[in-house]
């Protein structure tokens, strides 16, 4: 069955906390992250089945609608979506080629151009960072073979463009190794 990932980005801490509860009562929806993000935003995001997580982004949303900057739901999310953004994904020493990024004004808009560049791609998604230490933006990093890297950003580009969201776009073919460990 296609897993599917939901989000909702607040603009209050507080509300976070309460949209969070009603997320999770409303639905039988695994916790991905609950956290306060740059500046001063509280995002949710969890993951299960489809109607699962619509009941429950539904359900957070309904709490505080004035509070609420962004929400997303992917139906049918990539699974290497999950790891990246826990940040648990190990490159193989030999896999990393050229480098891709792109770079988006919030963080949900993040998680959705990132979906949809690994995709696009025969890529390795490897992070996705969201709103730490960046002033409340996210961005994604792809890895693999210049083409595929490019088409990976291009699909994303297209998705955080389209949202009028997009910050910057990156593609670095034979990147120095010590690209892959700046981790802000």
């Amino acid at each position: 069955m296609p897993e599917a990932i939901g989000m909702v980005e607040l603009s209050s801490i507080g509300m976070g906390f309460q949209a969070e509860d009603a997320m999770l009562k409303e639905a039988g929806v695994v916790l991905v992250l609950a956290r306060t993000i740059c500046s001063g935003k509280y995002v949710v995001i969890v993951r299960g089945d489809v109607a699962a997580v619509e009941a429950s982004v539904e359900a957070g949303l309904a709490v505080c609608p004035a509070s609420v900057i962004d929400s997303l739901i992917i139906p049918n999310v990539h699974p290497q979506v999950f790891p990246a953004i826990s940040t648990t994904v190990e490159l193989r020493p030999d896999r990393p080629r050229a480098l891709g990024i792109v770079e988006t004004f919030s963080a949900s808009s993040a998680i959705e151009s990132a979906d949809a560049a690994v995709k696009a791609g025969d890529v390795d998604l490897f992070r996705i960072h969201l709103a730490m230490a960046v002033g409340g933006k996210g961005f994604f990093q792809v890895t693999g073979d210049v083409d595929a890297v490019r088409a990976a950003v291009h699909a994303g580009v297209e998705i955080a463009s389209g949202k009028g969201l997009l910050v910057s776009q990156v593609v670095i073919p034979a990147p120095r190794a010590e690209l892959f460990r700046e981790f802000i």
